[in-house]
């Protein structure tokens, strides 16, 4: 297959095959490169607020990636503690944590498939 595509396409164009590893759940996008910034960015600040900043998305829109996600566990994903002195604050769970290295360890192979792929494709 790669030697009849090859013949097809100009080489000299350097091809390269490219895609996004996201998760579904119930046919509908789950987790995926937003999400897993999302979470990393609410890890480093310790607030929903302080991550959807960062993103420069709106607190409204990150706390309903954060509910999707919690709703979507058997456990949260995000906890999300309320009051205090210095106002609550969110952490990431052990399951969040989980979820993150399997998205991570998912995404270097698939990163890898394509970097194999646009290998034949060139050759």
């Amino acid at each position: 297959m790669a030697n009849s595509i090859r013949q097809t396409l100009k080489t000299e164009s350097g091809f390269k095959i490219s895609g996004t590893i996201r998760l579904e759940s119930g046919g509908e996008r789950f987790f995926g490169p937003g999400p897993l910034e999302l979470l990393e960015r609410i890890a480093d600040t310790g607030s929903i607020s302080g991550a959807a900043k960062q993103m420069k998305m709106s607190y409204k829109k990150a706390w309903g990636i954060v509910h999707n996600l919690n709703t979507r566990s058997k456990r949260p994903i995000v906890v999300v503690q309320t009051g205090g002195e210095k106002g609550g604050g969110s952490i990431i769970s052990a399951d969040g944590w989980k979820l993150i290295e399997y998205y991570r360890s998912v995404r270097k192979r698939f990163i890898l498939f394509l970097e194999r792929e646009s290998r034949k494709l060139n050759s």
